[in-house]
């Protein structure tokens, strides 16, 4: 990388406050950025010049500077001497960056030159040159570009991100807001996750039943009034198919769609009672998880499967068709006649080498119609394809493992590039899983496995992160989820190892944040919210009445400023710059701002008085002992509201409220939700514990000092068939003095419904 701007990506984080405005908020950083003399205005009407094959081009740079800052381009070549600067753009086989999808850009006095040797570089040209435009978060006025030389190109071929639409339907326009911001940050490959044990959502013109039963389920019942009732689904026409194809294609982006096999079959079969290995004829699952059903093997279900990809090959053009291969739980085919003499028929040994068998089959044919399979790391198990890809999501051992047999490979690995996983652990977070997955995990994720050598690297095609859907419930959800963690995941399968420096990232990040506000894309500010800490503890606190608060955000990045009367903090507001020693009764507000002075997040409030620090949120329990709160969901399945939610262990109704202060306590008071038990949890199904009750509906029990300590209070749970899922359970505590764990514990039958603690508050006397 060549940087010869005052302040460089390497160095950000020394040179102090005020200096960010030297570098451009470009993400992903470009190879080469040198500061050149000069530089020209961007208003309404400057003109944009391009001819050939390079107009097409042009008029998405308008539609980009439109979006990212308001500005009304026009298309034409200024004549010499009138009309003024000009942006031109120039395709040319001399062009001096002769990567494929590399590009060059140049900003002097009479305007711009963005030259590339085909319309993909030429298109991430004008994704640059839109940034540069938009790099002081303005919108709505001129924009002073500064004097620049930039040449660049991509570090890996496959940065992607992955659609789950199995799940939890995306539409049509929700899909495209998602292909926009992946283009919008150089991502080229899209994978759509079409068919799971949920759902059916591509249309197969032979086999209406796909969607006319497959793409649709019932919902999972709460046990009570307030269940949903009304069929969940969605699918995808293949006019519509052919439109969001053609409409990545046009921001060069190639998707990649995913027919999940042998195992997350349950739709399919639930379609085409035919393929059922058993034999029955179950419903669309509800349930989230590992369930049961594998394709059969047989001859007949080869040749649906052959049938279906014929469709999905004509529909999608591009080189790979990834067919899972993951979570095949092999139960039905070890208790299957049929299944058994066929192995036994066919020289295979053990169903795992069954199931490579059966990819075999299908790579084979792919690849005799000019595709490439690409599949989850299971499918080096029992003896992987010769012709298969491998994408590794257990962690980076099953890349390894591939590229040394040389497999290409792309790394995907759970938790860090599993984008449902939560940002942070703030109570404001939505459903998600609870394993965060930060900001900076992503960015300081390196895709290339050390332990590779020269030649096996080169099977290293790229990178991509997951949106699995379970928890991700509407649009709004995936945008959430998905922004912006995807700028660094955008910079680290664009950018070169050299270029790659967290602090510059965070400088350049603002005028992204705004970029998306003006988009309408609903980013998550997790990263930069203010958080309100009790460096002395609550307890401490609850003694003296008052004491000293902190603000911190996840990144220690941008200037907080907080209000103590109510009003919203501003760029004016008082500067956060040591801790704030306050008695009960504060109301504080805060928000982080960039040195410029661009909102980095929505301010956040906390009232700090004892009602507030004798209270314990879902998200402030812990797990009890052998447990494992690793779920955050909504109060119901498909609820498409970002909170309640609730966090749960799924083996376990059980929570911790650690060092509860009881002195002075006459009572808890514990709302609760009433939730859908569905999980499925195939050979870990005996995990989950059932607590012994007294009442037919269970009870919540409070144990004092521990889940083996000595019971407190005993509350009955009501009929679910009639009462509200949400509810509030109070009982008085025995005189108790001092800091105690208290245990809450749910009997209810583990057959019923789930419950969840929204919130624990000890009550004063």
């Amino acid at each position: 990388m060549k940087t010869t701007f005052a302040l460089i990506a390497a160095g950000l984080g020394c040179l102090g406050a005020g200096a960010a405005a030297a570098e451009p908020s470009l993400i992903p950083w470009p190879v080469t950025v040198e500061a050149r003399a000069g530089g020209f205005t961007v208003a309404n009407g400057t003109t944009v010049c391009a001819a050939g094959d390079a107009a097409a081009t042009a008029q998405q740079l308008k539609d980009l500077v439109k979006a990212v800052r308001g500005l009304d381009l026009k298309t034409g070549c200024a004549v010499k001497g009138k009309g003024g600067a000009a942006i031109r753009l120039v395709l040319s086989p001399a062009a001096p960056v002769s990567d494929a999808e590399g590009y060059s850009l140049d900003v002097g006095p009479s305007g711009a030159v963005l030259t590339a040797r085909n319309t993909t570089g030429l298109y991430y040209a004008a994704v640059t040159f839109s940034q540069l435009v938009s790099s002081d978060g303005g919108f709505g006025t001129s924009a002073r570009v500064a004097g620049t030389h930039i040449a660049d190109y991509p570090r890996f071929r496959w940065r992607g991100l992955m659609i789950d639409s199995a799940r939890h339907f995306l539409p049509v326009p929700a899909v495209k807001v998602m292909i926009e911001q992946m283009a919008q940050h150089k991502l080229n490959t899209m994978h759509w996750h079409l068919s799971d044990d949920q759902g059916w959502r591509i249309e197969i013109r032979r086999y209406p039943e796909l969607t006319k039963i497959g793409a649709w389920r019932t919902p999972p019942s709460n046990g009570g009034p307030g269940s949903e009732t009304e069929p969940y689904g969605g699918f995808y026409t293949q006019a519509e198919i052919r439109d969001v194809v053609a409409y990545a294609a046009a921001r060069h982006i190639t998707i990649v769609p995913e027919i999940d096999m042998p195992g997350h079959a349950q739709a399919v079969v639930a379609a085409h009672p035919a393929l059922s290995v058993p034999g029955d004829q179950p419903k669309v699952s509800a349930d989230w998880g590992v369930n049961w059903y594998l394709y059969n093997t047989d001859q007949d279900s080869v040749a649906f499967v052959k049938n279906v990809l014929d469709e999905v090959m004509d529909l999608f053009p591009g080189p790979y068709i990834h067919l899972g291969g993951d979570e095949a739980i092999k139960n039905q085919w070890k208790a299957s006649p049929k299944i058994q003499a066929q192995m036994k028929v066919l020289g295979i040994t053990s169903e795992d080498a069954l199931q490579s068998w059966f990819m075999e089959q299908m790579g084979q044919y792919l690849a005799a119609h000019g595709r490439r399979m690409i599949g989850w790391d299971e499918i080096l198990e029992g003896g992987v394809p010769p012709s298969a890809a491998v994408m590794s999501w257990r962690g980076t051992q099953g890349a390894i493992t591939a590229s040394r047999l040389g497999h290409d490979v792309v790394l995907s690995p759970a938790s860090i590039l599993y984008f449902d996983n939560l940002q942070s652990r703030r109570d404001d977070e939505p459903a998600g899983r609870l394993g965060a997955s930060t900001l900076s995990q992503v960015y300081n994720f390196e895709i290339m496995p050390p332990v590779l050598n020269a030649e096996e690297q080169r099977h290293v095609l790229g990178a991509q992160a997951n949106l699995w859907s379970e928890y991700l419930l509407s649009p709004w959800y995936n945008e959430h989820a998905a922004f912006p963690r995807v700028d660094a995941l955008a910079e680290m399968t664009w950018s070169q190892p050299s270029s790659l420096s967290w602090s510059g990232f965070l400088h350049r990040l603002p005028a992204q944040m705004q970029r998306y506000r003006h988009q309408k894309v609903a980013a998550a500010d997790s990263a930069f919210a203010v958080d309100f800490q009790l460096p002395d503890g609550r307890n401490a606190a609850l003694d003296a009445g008052g004491g000293v608060v902190m603000l911190v955000n996840q990144t220690a990045f941008g200037r907080i400023r907080y209000t103590l009367d109510g009003s919203e903090p501003t760029v004016r507001s008082a500067l956060y710059a040591a801790p704030l020693n306050l008695k009960f009764g504060a109301h504080i507000k805060a928000a982080a701002f960039s040195d410029d002075g661009l909102p980095l997040a929505v301010p956040r409030a906390y009232d700090f008085d004892a009602d507030t620090l004798l209270a314990r949120s879902s998200n402030q329990l812990r797990a009890c002992p052998g447990g494992d709160l690793g779920l955050r969901v909504p109060l119901t399945a498909d609820s498409t509201a970002a909170a309640p939610a609730y966090d749960i262990d799924i083996f376990h109704m059980c929570h911790v409220y650690p060092q509860a202060r009881l002195t002075g306590i006459a009572s808890v008071r514990v709302d609760i939700a009433r939730l859908a038990r569905n999980y499925g949890l195939a050979n870990d199904a005996d995990k989950v514990r059932q607590y012994p009750a007294k009442t037919q509906f269970g009870e919540l029990v409070v144990l004092e000092d521990g889940c083996q300590g000595t019971e407190v209070a005993r509350l009955p749970l009501s009929d679910p068939a009639a009462t509200p899922n949400r509810k509030t359970l109070t009982a008085p505590l025995p005189a108790a003095d001092g800091v105690h764990d208290l245990c809450f514990m749910f009997t209810a039958p583990i057959s019923g419904p789930f419950y969840a603690i929204d919130t624990v508050s000890l009550v004063r006397k």
